[in-house]
């Protein structure tokens, strides 16, 4: 079966800025990630790259900044009062992830007050080329509630609480 909007997808994956080694590995956790293809749950570079591919494959890809977390922007500073990040040890440079209004977001911590914290909203791997390894494991039909919902439910997938 290939891949193709609508799809349940499962992958490992690892990825990395380009010539760099990978900085992040679905294979560490065991868990295989699940994605809805054609529903924009990864980033457009990658979704593209799947388009027509089988389990058992097995891929690499080079996705440019712009078909992935975007260019680095200025000025994406903010500052959040240290309460919000509970009793976790912060220094300069750390990334963190944040609970904001539009759900987690992974930040760079920039500078460490008494009471406030200033972070970098980009995204860690904002304005860097990425190279993934990537392994097909599963493709199959997404259920009607799966499609509704625009993710995939269940193992490596979203779970409702």
């Amino acid at each position: 079966m290939k891949i193709e909007k609508d799809k349940a997808v499962s992958f490992h994956y690892s990825v990395g800025p380009i010539g760099e080694p990978a900085e992040e590995s679905s294979k560490e956790r065991g868990e295989p990630l699940a994605i809805l293809a054609g529903h924009g749950n990864i980033i457009p570079g990658l979704e593209k790259a799947m388009d027509g591919r089988e389990a058992g494959d097995t891929f690499e890809v080079d996705v440019p900044a712009a078909e992935a977390y975007g260019e680095r922007r200025e000025g994406l500073s903010q500052r959040i009062p240290k309460k919000h990040f509970g009793e976790t040890k912060l220094e300069p440079g750390m990334q963190v992830v944040l609970n904001t209004n539009f759900g987690p977001r992974a930040v760079t911590i920039e500078k460490v007050g008494l009471t406030t914290v200033d972070v970098d909203l980009n995204h860690p791997m904002a304005g860097k080329d990425l190279h993934f390894d990537i392994e097909i494991v599963d493709v199959r039909d997404a259920t009607p509630e799966e499609l509704e919902h625009g993710h995939v439910h269940g193992d490596g997938g979203h779970h409702h609480h």
